[in-house]
């Protein structure tokens, strides 16, 4: 189960390095888009860095697991967010991964984080 762990740690790392490194070279529209799903802009000045120093950390099993731990809650928030914005009825475009996510949000959304959330859970329990 060691290699599915670290399997689970490297994807789940890299998930978070490329969402955060994308919404920092969003720019200045990252926060706008952050604003759209009802984050505060100190908020959202702060998510980019967390999701890369998160990300780093799972990858590389640094402190494990205490890194795959917070980015099981991070997404869990993430998708609890998302499914907030979908009962509200709004679909504010997704900014998840930058330039690469300008869809509206969808219940796809949803389906993918909890994809996420099964690989940090085993990043959490095997890495």
């Amino acid at each position: 189960m060691d290699v599915v762990g670290t399997v689970a740690e490297v994807v789940i790392g890299a998930i978070f390095v490329v969402a955060g490194a994308s919404k920092v070279a969003r720019g200045a529209e990252w926060p706008v888009q952050a604003a759209e799903m009802g984050v505060g802009r100190p908020v959202a000045g702060l998510v980019p860095w967390w999701e890369i120093l998160i990300g780093a950390l799972v990858a590389v099993g640094l402190g494990s697991p205490w890194p795959a731990l917070a980015a099981f809650a991070t997404l869990a928030g993430f998708t609890a967010a998302i499914v907030v914005q979908l009962r509200r009825g709004r679909h504010p475009q997704c900014a998840c991964f930058g330039a690469w996510s300008t869809a509206p949000l969808g219940v796809g959304h949803v389906w993918r984080n909890l994809a996420f959330l099964a690989i940090a859970a085993v990043a959490v329990g095997f890495g």
